[in-house]
């Protein structure tokens, strides 16, 4: 498992393994920083080197060179509201980074090639298989390609290595903002509460929080209020439950993101291979 590493100035420099990360914390030349994503990392508190190698992020839609999955409409129509978003994305990116377009059956093809099974039937399953091998795949096409000469047999080109990796699952927190031109003001021209991102005990809706009912104890997201309590739910947003803002304790201020982290890339094969 690799830990991502900061320079002493805060710059990306490439993972580390965890066997070494641990012997810079302990001798005092490295200190754990955290993120919006909460992935563990570790920032040089001395100077160091700062060589990186070439770094490739697969996109896979519904740093470095980014490999961008293209959306190509069917029939006899070249155009589709999904092709004019990602379009526009690649655009924007573009901006970044250089970006390498690719289409779904380059990607399947690779895909097969490095041993990733795809996950096609429950495609909401929050697990690798269902879309992050064709990411993987996506970022693989920067060192790995297919070469073939014109009437003769192909053969793949390069060379890329796949190990164990953390899984997250990143969305943003279902929040309704304030729509007070739907709202029919009272008595004294007040209208209902409702939507936006503030309660009344101090917490924002999409704070982690802890909190305690009855000697049952849950973390989750802050998702509402009421006059005395604060309700709390999963990263699914279904609720956990109300509880007494009194016993409620903030954890994280919300990041505008609800990260959810597995153990990592389990059921993925290991590949290291060179072409």
């Amino acid at each position: 498992m690799r830990v991502a590493v900061l320079s002493i100035k805060g710059q990306p420099l490439m993972p580390a393994k965890s066997s070494r990360v641990r012997r810079w914390l302990k001798s005092g030349k490295a200190k754990v920083v955290y993120n919006d994503l909460g992935i563990f990392t570790v920032q040089l508190t001395r100077e160091s080197g700062n060589k990186t190698q070439p770094i490739s992020v697969g996109i896979d839609p519904g740093l470095s060179t980014a490999a961008w999955e293209v959306v190509v409409a069917r029939g006899d129509q070249g155009f589709s509201p999904v092709m004019v978003a990602q379009y526009w994305a690649i655009s924007q990116l573009e901006k970044l980074l250089p970006v390498v377009k690719q289409e779904g059956w380059q990607t399947s093809n690779l895909r097969q090639y490095l041993g990733l099974e795809k996950q096609k039937t429950k495609k909401g399953d929050a697990i690798p298989a269902t879309h992050a091998v064709d990411g993987i795949s996506l970022a693989s096409s920067e060192f790995v390609q297919y070469r073939q000469l014109k009437g003769k047999q192909g053969w793949w080109e390069g060379s890329v290595g796949i190990t164990p990796a953390p899984f997250a699952v990143i969305r943003r927190p279902p929040v309704s903002r304030r729509q007070l031109h739907l709202m029919v003001p009272s008595l004294g021209g007040i209208r209902r509460k409702y939507g936006g991102t503030t309660t009344r005990h101090g917490f924002r809706k999409g704070d982690y929080v802890k909190a305690e009912m009855a000697g049952r104890v849950v973390c989750g997201w802050v998702s509402g209020d009421t006059e005395r309590q604060i309700s709390v739910s999963n990263s699914d947003w279904k609720r956990l439950g109300q509880f007494s803002a009194k016993k409620v304790q903030l954890l994280q201020r919300s990041t505008g993101l609800i990260v959810v982290p597995s153990t990592g890339l389990s059921n993925l094969p290991l590949f290291k291979g060179s072409i």
